[in-house]
């Protein structure tokens, strides 16, 4: 029965689970430590999210995970809240992976998720506290994670690394889930760089914009001759 699932998956669902990013790669993405990343995936009473063996690369769905804890850190909210919604979450909707497959919001400094995605339509226009063990609340102005898009299922399914402006994404869907701008990886326009091709080149064979060009190469750590572009 599972082999039959499986086959029913397309390539880049069969992918979201393989080990393919390592620590140091999520902690960069993420904008947080290597530590960090470490610390949060580490067994214990303070373990936030799902355990992972030493020298184990993480696969899409558990730096995504990383990515949306690092997102509700930067908006205020303390560990022991995003342990809690996690638990809870992760209990009521049977998923191995919450946060990176439900829709969540940040309220100030708690965390919120549509009610709906619980119980159903009839749960449409109300939020509830997971961090609170499902206490309701009405929805009133909260901003959601704009940096994550979802498709239907509730997967996130694009990563906008820089904020929901920036061109360069993590898209399991394109390039394998590297990061990418216009569909091509960041890494082969600084190779193509590096060879000596001007911004201009690269973006004409490649089809994109001389600004994706320039934020690709600042995202690879190259800046300098890029002002230009970027402004």
């Amino acid at each position: 029965m599972a082999a039959q699932s499986a086959r029913k998956l397309e390539p880049w669902q069969r992918r979201l689970f393989v080990p393919n990013y390592q620590v140091g790669e999520a902690a960069k993405y993420a904008k947080i430590s290597a530590k960090t990343v470490a610390d949060w995936h580490k067994v214990g009473a303070r373990q936030t999210l799902s355990a992972r063996e030493k020298r184990v690369a993480l696969s899409y769905m558990q730096l995504i995970e990383v990515a949306v804890v690092a997102a509700f850190r930067r908006a205020g909210i303390r560990l022991k809240s995003i342990r809690s919604a996690r638990d809870y979450i992760s209990k009521e909707l049977k998923s191995e992976f919450p946060f990176a497959e439900h829709r969540f919001k940040a309220d100030g400094r708690r965390l919120v998720m549509d009610y709906q995605q619980i119980i159903g339509e009839r749960g449409n226009g109300k939020v509830l506290r997971p961090d609170q063990s499902g206490q309701l609340a009405w929805e009133h102005i909260l901003g959601r994670l704009e940096e994550f898009e979802y498709e239907r299922r509730g997967i996130v399914v694009k990563w906008h690394i820089d904020g929901p402006s920036s061109p360069i994404v993590i898209d399991p869907r394109v390039a394998f889930g590297a990061p990418s701008v216009g569909g091509t990886p960041t890494w082969v326009i600084k190779g193509r760089w590096s060879a000596g091709e001007t911004v201009e080149e690269i973006a004409d064979d490649f089809g994109i914009d001389n600004s994706q060009v320039a934020y690709a190469l600042k995202f690879e750590g190259i800046e300098n001759g890029m002002g230009k572009w970027l402004n």
